[in-house]
């Protein structure tokens, strides 16, 4: 459940055109979910198994697989994002996600113009335009902010990245106070997950603990954040669905609880967290706690750096995999 009283935010990760109409709603009002995020995946999947997008589907051929999945995109995320819009104007977060072209992650301008474009489409104020977090992402952000426009910085794994971000976030704030306007925030998110399924192997042959990395990293990440005191950018934490079952389904959840955060996770993640009992915050975590942990793993070979590389590189490759399978679904 969202938890107003400390600033915690929990964010549907999933988008679909039949469950925005109905169950979406639901568990907006009950206050379970206060914002959404979407990606090409989540889209491919809705669109090749619900008929709910036959009839425009139907009416928009002779375009280009693109300019289809663009068309389906908008009026989904306007769907949710009027939905969320209650959550929005009452200052609760509000904001439903959507991401640019991957391919475009090394096109500083390609980017913000694809975002700006999305943006006026779409035509709702609550609306993230979602950008990798590289180098030529850092700018786009820092510009699209300065236009007013919301950003979802994604695809974070090290402590520098979302320093990049958050220096780019302020620079867009500062520029866009000058012209003064509609509320713009930003979220920094955090990939957390991933780091377990990497390492984990590793960690159960040399006796070490497992299932850990994923947060102490994210948590490293938002105590920097925090200490900079920037009401409008908060720390996201994403890739929070658990795989297999060695774990509890909302694992990455309870155990990232935190004031001023937002955790975005999939459907049946979500469902079995609100199941449990009420969860207390887990973080913040001593930053001394944390560096004992990474020098443990540095003492027995992990190179973090290696691992941040690794796994920015990866998810670069699958968001645009997941992007042009989507593509080919609808050519």
């Amino acid at each position: 459940m969202v938890n107003q009283e400390i600033g915690f935010s929990l964010w549907l990760d999933f988008v679909e055109r039949d469950f925005l109409k109905n169950d979406f709603l639901k568990l907006i009002k009950n206050g379970v979910i206060n914002g959404a995020t979407s990606n090409p995946a989540i889209f491919a999947s809705a669109i090749t198994t619900s008929p709910a997008y036959k009839e425009q589907l139907d009416s928009l051929g002779g375009k280009s697989a693109k300019e289809k999945y663009e068309a389906l995109a908008i009026a989904d995320i306007k769907t949710a994002a009027q939905a969320l819009r209650e959550c929005y104007d009452e200052g609760n977060d509000g904001y439903i996600s959507i991401e640019v072209d991957p391919f475009l992650s090394n096109d500083t301008q390609a980017t913000v113009e694809e975002g700006k474009r999305l943006f006026n489409a779409i035509g709702e104020p609550n609306v993230m335009i979602k950008v990798p977090a590289t180098s030529a992402g850092y700018e786009a952000m820092s510009q699209l902010m300065s236009d007013g426009i919301s950003v979802n910085a994604t695809l974070i794994f090290s402590p520098q990245q979302a320093r990049e971000c958050l220096d780019a976030m302020k620079r867009g704030l500062d520029e866009y106070d000058v012209i003064g306007g509609c509320r713009v925030e930003g979220v920094i998110s955090v990939f957390v997950s991933r780091f377990d399924r990497l390492l984990d192997p590793k960690l159960k042959e040399l006796g070490l603990p497992t299932a850990k990395t994923g947060l102490y990293n994210a948590a490293k990440i938002y105590n920097m954040i925090e200490t900079n005191h920037t009401p409008a950018i908060k720390t996201l934490f994403a890739s929070t669905g658990v795989k297999g079952d060695d774990l509890e389904p909302s694992y990455y959840i309870r155990e990232l609880l935190a004031p001023h955060s937002v955790n975005t996770a999939p459907l049946a993640t979500i469902q079995e967290y609100i199941k449990g009992v009420e969860a207390s915050p887990k973080l913040p975590i001593f930053d001394d706690e944390i560096e004992e942990y990474f020098a443990k793993l540095e003492a027995n070979g992990i190179d973090m750096k290696e691992v941040y590389n690794t796994l920015l590189s990866d998810g670069l490759v699958a968001f645009e995999k997941a992007f042009e399978d989507m593509l080919d679904t609808l050519k």
